[in-house]
């Protein structure tokens, strides 16, 4: 689980914009022209553009839990 006061700070390291977590494994981007996820995996956030790229047109209802 990400920490509050990590979420609080993380941007997209593309746009810059927050990011929300989602389905508490996922960090997505608020712009909706970026429209990037970012995955975490054993409770460390991917902020790899590349990473979030794979994701993009992935509606968040779409995204795996696990």
């Amino acid at each position: 689980m990400v920490s509050p006061e990590l979420l609080e700070i993380l941007v997209c390291p593309y746009c810059k914009t927050k990011v929300d977590l989602m389905k508490r494994v996922w960090l997505v981007c608020r712009n909706p022209e970026c429209r990037r996820k970012y995955p975490i995996r054993d409770d460390i956030p991917i902020m790899l553009v590349e990473e979030g790229d794979k994701y993009r047109d992935i509606a968040v209802e779409q995204l795996p839990t696990s």
